[in-house]
């Protein structure tokens, strides 16, 4: 097996698996398969896809890191209440440096942890603004943009599931941003995506609201990796426990692929027939 990675399809009545991730993961592109994860957290990938993300380099995918928010409310130390951001930021070079990731392709967005909603859409900003981009801010000012600028062809984002606001809202606002970074709104971030991704979720704190089809299996060198990468977020006092759950899993994960159709009224013309 190449790598060492074995990969699972769940299918009606089988499962396929394969070491060969291009029968496995439809419409592969070869040398042009760009992989985007987006996270709320600095944390989470690899806490949720940290084996997906180094098979994914392993395979020769050019792959990049999207970090949403600051980590501004991720302190457990009342002396690190004003410093947790530049702290997080560290950790979270390190620990994408560990997983083997370029760190020209770790992208850092600034908006405010624990504070998202507002965040929610686009509006015009103030020059300057940590989260401005073209003169505008809001989450669907700033995926769009970045979408426009990678251009991946899949896209991994936190499950719509999970417990935490911040995961949703990322979900939730990427999912829109597909449908703005197609089109020819906003130039100003980009010229618009030829095609929409391919788009995935990977679970961190809670379980997917569907089974999902997607397995990855890696040698258990790709879960030590994992887990000194996870072990980089020192400042994270709950690390420790994170890190047992993780070693109890072992060297597997599972993603969900999502369905992502722009309307069409043809699908529905045959319940009517």
């Amino acid at each position: 097996m190449a790598h060492g990675i074995t990969y699972f399809r769940r299918g009606v009545g089988a499962i396929q698996a394969s070491d060969n991730i291009a029968e496995i993961f439809p419409n592969w592109q070869g040398p042009r398969e760009c992989w985007m994860f987006v996270a709320a957290h600095d944390d989470d990938i690899v806490t949720g896809a940290g084996l997906t993300f180094q098979a994914a380099l392993a395979e020769g995918v050019q792959v990049h890191a999207v970090i949403t928010t600051d980590g501004r409310m991720g302190y457990c130390k009342f002396t690190q209440r004003r410093s947790i951001s530049e702290i997080r930021r560290s950790e979270a070079e390190k620990s994408f440096k560990i997983l083997g990731l370029p760190l020209e392709n770790l992208h850092f967005l600034h908006f405010p942890d624990c504070n998202l909603n507002p965040y929610r859409g686009r509006h015009f900003a103030t020059i300057g603004d940590p989260t401005e981009v073209e003169g505008a801010s809001g989450l669907q000012n700033a995926y769009p943009h970045i979408l426009r600028l990678i251009r991946p062809t899949r896209v991994f984002l936190p499950t719509i599931s999970d417990l935490h606001p911040d995961h949703r809202i990322v979900n939730e606002e990427m999912l829109i941003s597909l449908f703005h970074a197609q089109g020819n709104i906003w130039p100003e971030l980009g010229p618009p995506i030829e095609k929409v991704p391919a788009v995935y979720e990977y679970a961190t704190y809670c379980d997917f609201p569907s089974p999902p089809q997607l397995r990855i299996t890696t040698p258990a060198a790709m879960l030590e990796t994992k887990l000194e990468a996870i072990r980089a977020y020192a400042s994270q006092e709950q690390i420790d426990v994170l890190i047992e759950v993780q070693r109890n899993a072992g060297p597997q994960e599972y993603i969900r692929e999502i369905e992502f159709n722009f309307y069409s009224p043809k699908q529905y013309e045959k319940l009517f027939v």
